[in-house]
């Protein structure tokens, strides 16, 4: 049984960081291009970040230029480097693979900006 184990989340002031992670069990992570999305609340789930298996990376515009994206594949886990971050970068925050697959959703950790 594969899973993805999301942590790091917080509060967090307007202007502050937080470095996310995401743990994967099982086969999977090799063989993914993995991702970072968030869900603010009363919104759609919506992608944030990617990183292929060779480190090439994509970013949604919203978060370019604040938010960096990495994997270290000897640990299987995959980070969410969170800089500038607004009130607007509250949401619960989740890794999949990319392109997303409905049965690897975690639980999520939440991100709250606010002063």
């Amino acid at each position: 049984q594969v899973q993805l184990v999301e942590s790091g989340g917080g509060l967090v002031q307007p202007g502050g960081s937080l470095r996310l992670s995401c743990a994967a069990s099982g086969s999977i992570f090799g063989s993914y291009t993995m991702g970072w999305y968030r869900q603010a609340p009363g919104k759609q789930r919506e992608y944030v970040a990617t990183i292929t298996r060779g480190l090439s990376t994509n970013y949604a515009d919203s978060v370019k230029g604040r938010f960096t994206i990495s994997r270290d594949n000897t640990k299987n886990t995959v980070y969410l480097q969170m800089n500038s971050l607004k009130p607007e970068d509250t949401a619960v925050y989740y890794c999949n693979v990319f392109p997303k697959q409905e049965r690897y959703w975690g639980k999520g950790t939440l991100v709250t900006v606010s002063s």
